[in-house]
């Protein structure tokens, strides 16, 4: 008696069912061990005698492999082709075939022999190998821009069944249109093995966005992660359409520099060789794309053009500016002039565009230059003028010194702090610097020199009233001054008579003040008295008192 079975498929060990068969299926892998399952690994009946494993021959006759005797443990091979050496039994009653190949895709049959009755299990068996890595063949060397080329053959080998092949470019599937794609595949199988191997070529219009497009090739296949092949990239070659002049230099360019003209060509492959024109006159430089101009002048600036050796009419133009600068400055170095004289400071310049001028004095920057129509000490300094354009700079200056006779302008006088000495002060404009000398002795406390103008200072303790005389010079001249000092007693009567002056003088004003307010009080009074109508005895009652207190106040 035969049970009823369905059909279900397995890599080696798992079984995955198909609905609607009735013949189980597994799945081997090429080279390796493969387990045929008795009733799917259940093989447990009730008294069962023996199990034997048959198989169907080429010819579709029946072959017996081995027999397994319950009551022994070792099983007896009856294989006499070339499965004695390659089948075994397991312990769940599975058939072990080692070293799977193409010839062991048949239908193996598990037949079990019990007490009560016999069952058979058909297993159909089929091997598959993965296929080699994809490898492109027979690439082209460069494709042309917008012709049909062929781009090269992807191949695998040794595979079962035959794995599929898909060309991609950029990681996207390639279809052919049959215009600007066309994939021919083919498959071939070994004679000995029977392993498949599958190839596919690729014929492809490229366009100038495809000098950076990466080609691969994809192998498909029942088991396994799909494969990729190395990635392609693939020259291509197209005319020239553009050509570009490029000016390589610092910029700005400067009178000296050295000035690359530099020629591209957008074709591919690119040009070598280009004709320049420098100026009107016409220069070929071959197997480079450059042509240098070493140290250029103001005289170089101008147009620049560089074409195509066989097209003069693609060609690139460039404008080459030379940045210049001349300055002259009048009057420059040392200048000596005399205090009140005139100085003309004249500036030229001839720039290749709009200069900048600043002036600093003593490294202090000046909103403009001074007004020298009349100089003065403090003109004195170092001028420094910076005129500049972009990338060029020059300064030139002039030191200028104003001399002139010594001229005292002030000699004051004043009580040191403590009140015990006199404190001298002679001041003088001069230049150079004047010395100064006192008609007197005593203390010199500080002298300063600033912009023409010195202070001098002598500290003195005068024992009696004196003249004493300021004198500066330098070596154009001098100028001299007195001032009178007192001693310190005769000062201190002087003071103290003022002092008694000024209290006299102070009491005739109070007493005058005093007198013109009563007076006013008199007036006011005597309106009063008029309109409320006083008697008259009571006015002259008054006019007695005020009367004799005048009398009193004059004797």
């Amino acid at each position: 008696m035969q049970s009823v079975i369905c059909l279900f498929v397995a890599f080696v060990a798992v079984d995955v069912f198909l609905p609607g068969s009735c013949v189980q299926t597994i799945i081997g892998l090429y080279g390796e061990t493969i387990e045929v399952p008795c009733d799917y690994g259940n093989n447990k009946p009730e008294g069962i005698i023996f199990t034997k494993w048959k198989y169907v021959k080429d010819d579709g006759t029946s072959g017996d492999l081995l027999v397994k005797q319950a009551a022994k443990e070792q099983a007896t091979v009856s294989a006499t082709d070339g499965y004695k050496s390659r089948v075994s039994i397991s312990a769940n009653s599975s058939l072990l075939i080692s070293q799977g190949s193409l010839t062991d895709q048949r239908v193996f049959t598990c037949m079990v022999v019990s007490l009560t009755n016999l069952d058979e299990y058909p297993v159909e068996v089929k091997v598959y190998k993965k296929p080699s890595t994809p490898v492109i063949k027979n690439k082209a060397k460069e494709l042309e821009n917008e012709k049909l080329t062929q781009l090269g053959e992807c191949v695998v080998e040794s595979a079962n069944p035959a794995a599929d092949l898909t060309w991609m470019k950029n990681n996207q599937s390639l279809v052919d249109d049959g215009k600007t794609i066309i994939i021919r595949s083919t498959v071939t199988k070994d004679p000995v093995t029977g392993l498949s191997s599958s190839s596919s070529s690729l014929e492809y219009m490229a366009g100038k966005e495809d000098v950076t497009s990466q080609f691969t090739c994809t192998a498909k296949h029942k088991i396994g992660l799909n494969q990729v092949s190395a990635p392609e990239t693939f020259p291509i070659h197209y005319p020239t359409e553009k050509v570009s002049l490029q000016v390589v230099s610092q910029s700005p360019i400067r009178e000296g520099d050295d000035v690359t003209l530099k020629c591209q060509a957008d074709g591919n492959p690119p040009p070598t060789s280009f004709n320049f024109n420098i100026k009107g006159k016409k220069v070929t430089v071959t197997d480079k794309n450059v042509y240098t101009l070493t140290g250029v002048t103001r005289d170089d600036s101008g147009v620049y053009k560089c074409s195509l050796l066989d097209n003069d009419v693609m060609e690139s133009t460039q404008i080459v500016t030379v940045s210049f600068l001349d300055v002259s400055l009048t009057p420059t170095g040392k200048v000596l002039k005399k205090f009140g004289e005139n100085l003309v400071v004249s500036l030229e310049k001839n720039a290749s565009n709009e200069a900048k001028v600043t002036w600093t004095k003593d490294n202090r920057k000046l909103d403009k230059l001074p007004d020298f129509s009349q100089l003065t000490y403090s003109d004195a300094g170092l001028y420094v003028c910076n005129v500049s354009i972009e990338g060029i700079r020059h300064s030139l200056s002039f030191e200028l010194t104003v001399e002139g006779v010594p001229k005292i302008t002030s000699l004051t006088k004043h009580r040191s702090y403590d009140g015990k000495h006199k404190v001298l002060t002679c001041e003088a404009e001069g230049s150079p610097k004047p010395d100064v000398q006192w008609s007197v002795n005593g203390t010199n406390d500080e002298t300063s020199y600033v912009n023409g103008k010195a202070t001098f200072k002598l500290t003195v303790v005068p024992s009696k009233n004196l003249t004493v005389n300021c004198l500066v010079n330098n070596k154009l001249g001098y100028d001299t001054k007195d001032i009178s000092v007192f001693s310190q007693k005769n000062e201190d009567s002087a003071e103290q008579a003022k002092v008694i002056v000024g209290v006299v003088v102070g009491l005739f004003l109070a007493a005058a003040l005093v007198g013109l307010i009563y007076w006013l009080y008199i007036k006011k009074t005597r309106q009063g008295s008029w309109k409320t109508g006083e008697k008259e005895a009571g006015t002259s009652e008054e006019s007695k008192k005020l009367e004799e207190n005048n009398h009193k106040a004059d004797v």
